[in-house]
């Protein structure tokens, strides 16, 4: 077996780039990043399998995904990306944190909760080639994991490129985003991200009448629902709220 510590590839191996685990000796994965039993977050799969070195003895290989985490919003979305990511900076492993330059609620380059964590971010427009941003960081320093926040922004080809993250390069990616829009019509980068992610999970918010709010209205001024406009127009709590469908159907189309 290879001797090494989570997050550390080790010198023995022979390719270094994709043995990021223990091997089968080290039957505890829990010195791998989360670890086995975190399965509120897993941001790798873990299958048993030859080991590339080529040893007869097995190991577990680490299978970069790409994961989906929508919802509409106030559900906690850059709160799970702030945690995913700390939880792996904590046991010395790199991120990348990426956000869209055209949010800049709380500044450019931030990826701030509404209960007050922050962390610095890598943005990125539609015209950014992900695939190549990830690569060059990924030279510099080993990253482990990737997380974009408001991942509903992203382009049909950018969707692709971050597929092309976990299949070529090995690291999972984590997008977290709004399923739908204003109008109840869903964004581009939500689209293919749920018909192209590997995992998909809904982080639920609350409507007003209790259940679960799958929709977001965009309110005017007066506190009315806005039918026509912008896809994108960036705001907060003073411009959106989050409903069920019914609620939602009322105030849309009433």
């Amino acid at each position: 077996g290879h001797a090494g510590t989570a997050g550390n590839l080790r010198p023995s191996c022979a390719n270094q780039r994709m043995c990021r685990l223990p091997c089968a000796e080290d039957r505890e994965v829990k010195a791998h990043g989360l670890g086995r039993q975190d399965t509120r977050n897993p941001p790798l799969e873990l299958q048993s399998g030859p080991c590339i070195t080529g040893s007869a003895m097995p190991q577990y290989v680490a299978m970069a995904k790409l994961y989906f985490y929508y919802s509409s919003m106030n559900a906690g979305k850059s709160t799970a990306l702030l945690q995913s990511s700390y939880n792996y900076r904590e046991r010395g492993m790199n991120t990348l944190v990426l956000a869209p330059l055209l949010d800049d609620r709380y500044g450019a380059g931030k990826v701030k909760s509404r209960i007050g964590i922050e962390t610095d971010a890598t943005t990125f427009t539609t015209g950014t080639d992900l695939y190549g941003l990830v690569d060059r960081s990924n030279q510099e320093s080993d990253l482990h994991c990737v997380l974009i926040d408001e991942a509903q922004f992203l382009t049909r080809d950018q969707v692709f490129q971050l597929g092309e993250v976990t299949d070529k390069l090995g690291i999972p990616v984590l997008a977290y985003g709004l399923r739908t829009d204003f109008q109840g019509e869903p964004f581009e980068g939500s689209k293919y991200l749920l018909a192209w992610s590997d995992n998909l999970k809904e982080l639920k918010a609350i409507c007003h009448c209790g259940t679960k709010a799958t929709m977001v209205l965009r309110l005017d001024a007066d506190g009315n629902a806005v039918t026509e406009g912008s896809q994108v127009e960036i705001g907060g709590n003073d411009r959106y709220v989050s409903m069920c469908r019914k609620h939602f159907k009322a105030k849309f189309f009433d």
